[in-house]
C-alpha cells in the first residue's frame, strides 16, 4: 500500500487551487461536527479568547474562515492567497483579501495580533522561511493558529483505493515540533471529523487528489462513514 504524500510542486498547486471546485468537493465531504468541535470552532475559540484585533489569514481558499473571523468575532482581517480565483471568492464574501505568498509575505513587521493558517502549511515550499515570516509580521505577544491533517486523515476511505499513510511536511503528529522551532509556546487540541457519503460523493472526493484511483473504489450501495483526524495549533 503506497503512501499518500500531499507536496510543495507550485505547478501542482496552481492545478489543484486554480479554481474553486476542488476545495468545493473536499468541503461538501464533511458532515458538520457538533457545536465547538470542528476544527474551525476551535480555532475561532482561540482567535477570540487571543485578544487579536488585526488578523492576516495566509492561504485563505474560498475564504469562509476568514468570513468568520469577520462576521463572529468582528475583527479586522486581511485574507490572502496565491491563488487569484481564490482570493476574488474571499472578496466575493465582504472580506478584504489580497494576492500574496506566504513565503513572502508583502507586510511590515509587527503588522498583526493574529495569523491564522488552516490546512495550508504543508503546502508551502519552505515552511521554516514561512514561519518566520509569520513570526517578523506578528506583533509581540501575537498568536498564530494553524490547523492541518493527521496521518489518519481518511485512512478507511485510502485503504479502500491502496493508498496507505498521508504523509505531509506539516501534520497533527509532528507540527508542534515545527512550530517550536520558531514560538516559545504551542498547544494542540486533536480533532476528529466524518463523512457520511454515498458512493459517487466519495468518488467526488477522491478525485480531487488522486483521480488517477477513482475507478478503484468499489461501488456501494447506501452510505459509508468515512473518519477524518487533525489538530488545531495555537503558538505564541
Amino acid at each position: 500500500m503506497s503512501e499518500w504524500t500531499i507536496g510543495t510542486d507550485r505547478e501542482e498547486l496552481d492545478r489543484q487551487y486554480g479554481t474553486e471546485q476542488r476545495l468545493q468537493a473536499r468541503s461538501s465531504f464533511w458532515a458538520p461536527s457538533p457545536p465547538g468541535q470542528s476544527p474551525q470552532d476551535i480555532a475561532i475559540e482561540a482567535l477570540g479568547a487571543s485578544g487579536a484585533r488585526e488578523v492576516l489569514e495566509i492561504g485563505c481558499g474560498r475564504g469562509q474562515f476568514a468570513e468568520r473571523i469577520q462576521t463572529e468575532l468582528r475583527l479586522h482581517v486581511l485574507a490572502t492567497d496565491r491563488s487569484a480565483a481564490m482570493v476574488t471568492a474571499t472578496a466575493g464574501r465582504g472580506v478584504r483579501s489580497e494576492v500574496a505568498d506566504a513565503d513572502d509575505l508583502p507586510y511590515a513587521d509587527d503588522s498583526f495580533d493574529a495569523v491564522v493558517a488552516m490546512w495550508m502549511l504543508y503546502h508551502v515550499p519552505d515552511l521554516d522561511r514561512t514561519l518566520r515570516q509569520v513570526r517578523r509580521v506578528l506583533k509581540r505577544g501575537g498568536v498564530l493558529v494553524a490547523a492541518t491533517n493527521g496521518e489518519r486523515h481518511t485512512a478507511d476511505l485510502r485503504a479502500e483505493v491502496g493508498l496507505g499513510p498521508a504523509v505531509t511536511q506539516f501534520m497533527a503528529e509532528d507540527g508542534a515540533d515545527r512550530l517550536r522551532r520558531h514560538f516559545d509556546q504551542v498547544e494542540t487540541t486533536l480533532t476528529t471529523g466524518r463523512a457520511v457519503a454515498d458512493h459517487a460523493t466519495a468518488r467526488a472526493y477522491l478525485s480531487t487528489f488522486a483521480p488517477e484511483l477513482v475507478g478503484r473504489l468499489t461501488p456501494y450501495e447506501g452510505t459509508r462513514t468515512y473518519t477524518g483526524s487533525g489538530a488545531v495549533f495555537v503558538a505564541r
